[in-house]
């Protein structure tokens, strides 16, 4: 028989480990909140000035890391990740004062003399789980929105872009104290670690399936959630549309990041009599963007690791290929590829494509395709090509989805006055601009009664006051 003595302590184990170092983590973020150091307006505005310079700083480190995590080219690395988040940050900076100060809302007759304000208020301490496919920007934009809002936050970036966020967390490490903002590497032991821990807000982007995994952790603490999921998002051609325009910027919208984007085009529903037309010209478009080789193209993304290219390469198999069809394993490569006599029984219909495979399915009418989004969970996105304002007000009206453009893809993400979100599988909650600051700020009330009148009718005993209450209610 062996055993331990009693004095000689054994190491934790790395569960153990990784328990203590991130309950020590949420503890010293907790108290340094409650110090009411972030309550200030001017420290959030420099916190958001420090990660500003640093971004400027590591430009080229967070390019190279890109690229080397998923051959991200440069430009679209700049437009979709660091120049948009910077573009965040500039608006962030020059309306903090307006965002952060109390609004005056109407006053109800009932509570004369009275005023009343919404006070944007911090929720505290804040957990934000960032995705692989944009690793920049959809960790990095939701942490502007907490640092203006006056939280602390952990980030926790994707394990599967390892290069991105090892800049990431250096990044955060040289410019913030663990105990206001920290970045934690690591999978996703690390990753279930951090939601048994109790935050006040949690911000999640990625797939449905990890989507209800956060939710269902969130729901021990009663803790509030956003969750930025995904889904199938159709683009509509009607007969009517420029087919040329919308060969383009469908092209466009579903090859960007060689597919992997949660609001790209996911599959194409056009009328039947132009389909054969729109098939042809989004050709075109693949060749007039990336050669008649794409994989040597510096302007195409490939995919992120071999896992994500086995379950698209196994998509190829579904319906008649088109265009493209073309794979190379050793550096992740799946040329653009249109998917030609799909229907929603084929294994690429059953779930979000999530990368640069198309199909395009044929609808005899505008009634059909929105018949075919509502048979479905509602998307995150819909993009409707028609030259009919007819048309596009009974889409809208009747067709259920997160957001979306009409003649253009993914460009609604630019506009920071628009809320971004998913509604039902495709997420909840919306952020972008002052939504992201309003999405991180609890919405306290407070009325502010006068002194100076006190009418006695409202206290009791209340005698026969029923029939002047109803009178004044209807007043009212």
């Amino acid at each position: 028989m062996s055993f331990t003595p009693h004095y000689i302590q054994t190491a934790p184990s790395p569960v153990q480990a990784e328990e203590k170092r991130m309950l020590e983590l949420v503890q010293k973020q907790r108290l340094f909140f409650d110090t009411g150091t972030t309550l200030d307006i001017d420290f959030r505005r420099q916190r958001l000035r420090q990660l500003q310079q640093s971004i400027r700083q590591h430009e080229q480190d967070l390019f190279d890391a890109m690229y080397t995590d998923f051959h991200k080219p440069k430009v679209e690395a700049y437009s979709t990740e660091v120049g948009y988040v910077e573009l965040e940050l500039k608006d962030a900076l020059k309306n903090l004062n307006k965002w952060a100060k109390p609004r005056r809302v109407k006053e109800s007759v009932i509570n004369f003399p009275s005023r009343s304000y919404i006070h944007a208020e911090p929720y505290g301490l804040t957990l934000i789980i960032g995705p692989w496919n944009y690793p920049f920007q959809l960790l990095i934009n939701p942490l502007i929105g907490a640092i203006a809002a006056g939280n602390c936050a952990i980030l926790k970036p994707s394990e599967l872009t390892p290069a991105t966020s090892a800049v990431i967390s250096r990044m955060i490490r040289q410019n913030f104290d663990d105990e206001y903002v920290a970045a934690v590497e690591g999978g996703v032991a690390t990753t279930e670690e951090l939601l048994r821990q109790r935050f006040d807000y949690i911000f999640f982007t990625g797939s449905t399936k990890v989507g209800k995994v956060v939710m269902k952790a969130a729901a021990e603490h009663l803790t509030p959630v956003t969750l930025e999921l995904g889904g199938k998002s159709p683009a509509i051609v009607a007969e009517d549309a420029d087919l040329s325009l919308a060969a383009r910027r469908i092209t466009w919208g579903k090859f960007i990041n060689a597919g992997q984007t949660c609001v790209a085009p996911d599959y194409v529903l056009v009328q039947e009599q132009v389909k054969e037309e729109l098939i042809q010209l989004i050709r075109q478009c693949i060749t007039e963007f990336y050669g008649p080789e794409p994989e040597q193209s510096p302007d195409y993304a490939h995919i992120v690791n071999d896992a994500h290219f086995n379950r698209l390469t196994a998509f190829l198999k579904s319906g008649l290929i088109r265009a493209g069809g073309q794979t190379n394993s050793a550096n992740r490569y799946i040329s653009p590829t249109i998917l030609d006599q799909v229907n929603w029984q084929h294994p690429v219909m059953q779930e979000e494509i999530f990368g640069p495979i198309l199909p395009v399915i044929s609808i005899q009418s505008i009634d059909e395709a929105i018949q075919t989004v509502k048979a479905h969970e509602k998307p995150l996105a819909l993009y409707l090509f028609s030259s009919s304002k007819e048309k596009q007000a009974r889409v809208l009206k009747h067709a259920h989805f997160g957001g979306g453009c009409i003649n253009d893809t993914i460009s609604h993400l630019i506009n920071p006055h628009l809320p971004f979100g998913g509604v039902g599988g495709s997420g909840m909650g919306s952020y972008h601009g002052h939504n992201t600051f309003n999405l991180f700020s609890h919405q306290k009330s407070v009325l502010h009664r006068g002194t100076w009148l006190d009418l006695p009718q409202r206290y009791p005993p209340y005698h026969n006051r029923l029939p002047l209450l109803r009178k004044l209610f209807r007043w009212l």
